[in-house]
């Protein structure tokens, strides 16, 4: 036959599809979310997430170094406490789960890894909220920023290369911005959860923060039907001094990871959420898909849409592949 294209050359041998290859996936993109528990004296199975731990300080510590042996770009803690109240004092105190990993990993790795801190009130509070109530039981935007002010001062001091305020109170990057400057924390870089849905697929994390929420947070998180409002969002964390922004969940939402890459001229993160990943997971469990593959297929599949890194629970195995795949000892 008389055909002038035949894209099936660029296909015919793995040597041909490599050198070809448009998108790439390298350990130094990868972003390892991790939990530590207050007062764990061993790692705690997360039943929702076959083979994610809720850590202890030491095992916390060995994750962090396992992370920079492999190459990753950043280890993002969040923590477990065991006192809760109504306005998440446990976020700012220096003696927090969390304020005391972030200064437990930093002592342990030093600068071999971006050490990131969420920054959140839900996993403190007793209501479960990411803010704090009003007398009518809403969150009050205004009053949170306040905290969330505080707590970038707190995990800045503690060590946080990077904060990640997830809570998407208006404002948020502003006055987290505002604060660690005036700190002398100039340094310290946002990456701001610039987008971020209202999602049916955040239900593991629930149970790996011990989340204590009752109703949903539809009223500060995004409508998943919206696209132009999340450019606004965008737009908005820019203005504010984001450093660095995210889209949240990821596999769900890839057109807005491709439509903020495409707008953003910062760099651009996506977050492979719990749900996603236990999806994978659970589907693999009952031999529905080639887990491996799946797993590689879905961080390509970010990757090719536009993020420049990807926060996901399969972090240090994806790395350890690219190492098998690419002759690293």
């Amino acid at each position: 036959m008389d055909l002038p294209y035949r894209p099936r050359r660029l296909r015919t041998s793995p040597i041909m599809r490599a050198h070809v290859r448009e998108t790439h996936l390298h350990p130094s993109q990868l972003i390892l979310p991790v939990f530590v528990r207050e007062g764990a004296q061993e790692p705690r199975a997360i039943s929702s997430m076959p083979g994610v731990v809720q850590h202890s300080m030491d095992s916390l510590k060995h994750a962090a170094t396992e992370a920079v042996e492999l190459g990753l770009g950043g280890f993002m803690i969040f923590g477990v406490p065991t006192t809760l109240d109504a306005t998440g004092s446990g976020l700012v105190a220096e003696d927090g789960v969390l304020n005391q990993a972030l200064c437990a990993v930093r002592a342990e790795v030093g600068d071999d890894i971006l050490v990131m801190a969420d920054l959140c009130l839900d996993e403190f509070t007793d209501h479960g909220h990411c803010g704090v109530l009003d007398d009518r039981g809403r969150v009050d935007n205004d009053a949170t920023l306040a905290l969330y002010a505080q707590a970038a001062v707190a995990q800045a001091e503690a060590g946080a290369h990077v904060l990640g305020p997830s809570g998407m109170m208006d404002g948020q990057v502003g006055v987290i911005r505002t604060a660690l400057d005036e700190a002398g924390f100039i340094d310290t870089s946002v990456l701001a959860y610039s987008v971020k849905y209202a999602s049916a697929f955040y239900g593991p994390f629930r149970e790996a923060v011990d989340s204590s929420l009752t109703g949903d947070r539809k009223t500060y998180q995004m409508d998943p039907a919206n696209r132009r409002e999340a450019m606004r969002e965008l737009e908005l964390d820019l203005d504010e001094g984001a450093d660095m922004v995210m889209v949240k969940p990821a596999m769900s939402y890839l057109d807005m990871v491709r439509e903020v890459a495409d707008h953003s001229p910062v760099p651009v993160s996506a977050y492979q959420i719990s749900g996603e990943y236990s999806m994978i997971q659970a589907a693999a469990a009952n031999g529905w898909i080639d887990r491996r593959a799946a797993i590689q297929e879905s961080l390509l599949s970010i990757r090719r849409a536009g993020a420049d890194t990807v926060l996901t629970y399969f972090a240090t195995e994806a790395a350890r592949w690219w190492r098998e795949e690419n002759g690293v000892a």
